[in-house]
Parts: C-alpha cells; structure tokens; sequence
C-alpha cells in the first residue's frame, strides 16, 4: 500500500505537469481504483473521474462494450477503458474486471484479473493471476492499476490547454 501511494503522489506530479486529464472504470474494484487516484494532490485538476460499471448492460450501454463480450477479458477491459476515455474526454483511462473470489466464475479461477487501459486510439491490456481471499484480490488490483495507470501517463507528451466551454475565456 505504500508503493501505491507513492505512485499516487507521482501520478499529481506527472498529470498536473503535463496538464493530463485521467480517468478510471472499474467493475471488479467498485470505487477502489478511484479512490485511491481521488486522493492524490490536486486531484481536482487533472482526475475527470471514475465510472463504477458491474452490470454487462451498462457496460455495454454507457461504455460500448460489445455484445457478447466476456466480462471477464482482455477485451472487456480495453473496451472499458477505450468507453471511458472518450466519455471523460481523458488523456489516459485505465480499467479493472475479474474475478474477486472466493469461487470461480464460470471458466475463471478465481483472482483471474485484466487491467485495460486506452491513450488515444491505443488500447492494452494486462492479465494477472493474483492468489489470497477476496480482499487481497481486490487491494493487489487496485495497487496494480495505480502503478499501470502511473506508466501510462508518464509515456503521454504534455496535453494542450484546455478550455472549460461552462468559464469565460477573458475577464474585462
């Protein structure tokens, strides 16, 4: 947990110097990802925010995950992360799905994770094996994404200004 929070505090550093927007969907890790991202420095300048979506439905209806996909995939999770970056508007989005535990779903072991993550039209993915009860499924997953999420952003060139349509452009 102290790594992940060291990564946190250069995730602020690196999204805020390169004026990076960042965004995070999760299924398997119902808000943990977010949290842990939300509570880095001046989160409000450079994390858009994070989507909780565990249902194939809004998967597929708010995030575009094709029909028919496996929840529990490589695809999924970069067609998560490819949904969220372009609702976010974000630079970087990463994504978690899997199996927590402590049963298997269908052909999945338990602990099988897939970490996406989509920057431009770029999309990937990791698959992790992890091992322990459900909590430590979930907190390894939450430390893996952070420390992916990390990577990814310290690969983009500064992003453009941005103008935020809803704030004047000058004060007279």
């Amino acid at each position: 947990m102290a790594s992940t929070q060291l990564d946190i505090e250069h995730l602020s550093q690196v999204a805020r110097a390169r004026n990076l927007r960042i965004a995070v969907v999760e299924s398997l890790t119902a808000g943990g990802v977010a949290h842990a991202v939300g509570s880095g420095e001046a989160a409000s300048e450079w994390f858009a925010g994070g989507i909780i979506a565990y249902m194939t439905d809004v998967k597929q209806h708010l995030l575009g995950v094709a029909p028919g996909v496996d929840p529990c995939s490589a695809e999924c999770a970069e067609q998560l992360a490819a949904g969220g970056l372009e609702l976010f508007a974000a630079d970087v989005c990463i994504s978690t799905t899997g199996v927590g535990g402590p049963e298997p779903a269908g052909e999945h072991p338990a602990g099988t994770v897939y970490l996406g993550w989509a920057v431009d039209h770029v999309r990937g993915h990791l698959h992790l094996q992890l091992q322990g009860e459900p909590e430590v499924v979930l907190d390894d997953t939450v430390d893996a994404a952070v420390h992916l999420l990390l990577a990814r952003a310290q690969e983009l060139h500064p992003a453009a200004p941005r103008h935020d349509p809803a704030l004047p452009t000058h004060v007279n």
